[in-house]
């Protein structure tokens, strides 16, 4: 066991320490998997797993508890591997190294996965803590949540017996989330024509690196330096003057606003004194621009080793005009709800294989029609660019029930405990409630958590009192569970 074992509460962190031991990256959760059905095995917990890998754990209500409504708790396995370029990790086979730094717990140079590691480990203390008083209870554990909510997508129905859902993966303590953003995939593909470089040419690399990152529905709205608009806003300034692209790789993860990018360009020896000034004073201004919510960030160019072919100068003008000109960030705020994005997108990955560019998009918003409307931008760039677009995996936002049941009990619950309201909130991120809603439509959902920064990053971390403060919440509200 690592240090954080020994916080309490004793029984959610051991069982987080049993996540970070188990490397669990989206598509890659056969090993932790196997840790939860041999945790479940050893506390004779009932635990099954359906076709697509969701695993189902329950337990009967507590003696005298049996006319309480049945609720389900769930969260993700899976978590976003993200690592600082100067660590060496391996997220199929290495464990995360948790470390306690002051009041808050992160990974060593990696993503910690709090992000759903601490709510499902919230779920599975429940169900071997005999102190904790409970209704019939079920445990959803799903898998792929990062990469496309694979899981929730393939639950099938009358797999689950419970009235109430209980979503623990928010990341603010103290909120409730009834409502969550819809969200589509949009992957596009440009090919192009290569030649082979002239000899009065030349090779550069750009390098954007450094930026925060994150969440790229939770942090969309702090408006950070997305590494792939920048980089190719620098390749857009250079257009007259004769770089013809080589390679370019940007961002890995759908869901994470990229944080670095590079490209390899051939550009005509005698200009390359010109181009690397602009290029540094074009930096300068993206530097101030960027002052107050990106710091460390670099933008380097440096002399590489020669490509062996370049792109055809009007493919390679065709390309960056494209990446150039998809929309990305915010796209409208909403009308309802003060300070909640409805509407965004994320420029996530940008890679080339010698015969194509691809990339992929996460569009999101609370509202269909204008999910609908940026695509059909997106589209129309695209056919200018004389490229493919394929829109998959879509599915709708999770609309609030302002009467629902759980809902006053969990206010009225928190008031008591805290002397203060929680506060009722949507979210601009996919939660797998909107999609498990749609499989399930008489589901009575909350969502909440814990506090959890920077979650996507390498500098996520989760505040330690607030899972004191969510656990004995998690408790209390399984004790007063509204009645059948």
């Amino acid at each position: 066991m690592s240090e954080i074992a020994n916080l309490e509460p004793k029984g959610v962190w051991q069982i987080f320490d049993m996540f970070c031991a188990n490397p669990r990256p989206s598509k890659h959760e056969e090993k932790i998997r196997a840790a939860i059905i041999d945790f479940a095995n050893k506390h004779n917990i009932d635990c099954k797993t359906d076709e697509i890998g969701n695993i189902i754990l329950s337990k009967p209500a507590t003696k005298g508890m049996e006319n309480r409504k049945g609720i389900i708790l769930q969260a993700h396995i899976d978590m976003v591997p993200q690592k600082n370029n100067d660590v060496q990790h391996d997220f199929v086979n290495d464990p995360i190294k948790p470390r306690i730094v002051g009041e808050w717990v992160y990974a060593t140079g990696t993503t910690l996965g709090a992000d759903n590691g601490i709510g499902a480990s919230a779920a599975l203390a429940c169900l071997i803590d005999d102190t904790v008083e409970h209704g019939p209870l079920e445990v959803l554990l799903t898998i792929d949540e990062e990469t496309g909510m694979t899981g929730a997508f393939n639950l099938q129905p009358n797999v689950l017996k419970g009235d109430i859902l209980l979503n623990l993966d928010s990341e603010t303590e103290g909120e409730l989330y009834v409502g969550c953003a819809g969200g589509v995939d949009a992957t596009i593909t440009l090919t192009y024509g290569k030649e082979s470089i002239p000899a009065d040419y030349t090779c550069y690399k750009i390098e954007v690196k450094g930026l925060k990152g994150g969440h790229s529905g939770m942090d969309i709205i702090l408006q950070r330096g997305n590494a792939n608009k920048l980089l190719f806003r620098i390749l857009k300034s250079l257009e007259n003057d004769g770089i013809r692209l080589c390679e370019v790789e940007g961002g890995n993860m759908r869901n994470a606003i990229p944080r670095e990018a590079h490209a390899v360009m051939a550009l005509p020896k005698a200009k390359a004194d010109e181009i690397t000034a602009k290029i540094k004073e074009l930096s300068n201004i993206i530097h101030k621009e960027l002052a107050e919510v990106e710091q460390e960030f670099e933008i380097n160019i440096t002399a590489t080793t020669m490509a062996n072919e370049m792109m055809k100068e009007c493919c390679s003008k065709r390309l960056v005009n494209c990446v150039y000109a998809l929309p990305n960030g915010v796209f409208r705020m909403s009308d309802s709800m003060k300070g909640l994005v409805e509407t965004s997108s994320n420029l996530a990955i940008v890679k080339t294989n010698g015969t194509e560019l691809q990339m992929c998009c996460l569009l999101r918003s609370s509202v269909d029609t204008q999910k609908e409307e940026m695509s059909m931008m997106m589209r129309s760039v695209v056919d200018l660019a004389e490229g493919k677009i394929e829109l998959s995996g879509a599915y709708s936002g999770w609309k609030p029930n302002m009467q629902s049941a759980i809902l006053k009990a969990m206010q009225e619950q928190y008031k008591a405990m805290y002397n203060v309201d929680a506060k009722v909130m949507a979210i601009h991120a996919g939660l797998e409630c909107g999609i498990l809603g749609g499989t399930y439509p008489n589901l009575d959902m909350i969502s909440f958590g814990p506090t959890i920064m920077s979650p996507h990053s390498p500098d996520e971390r989760v505040n330690i009192a607030s899972v004191d403060k969510f656990w004995k919440f998690l408790v209390a509200t399984l004790k007063n569970a509204p009645t059948k």
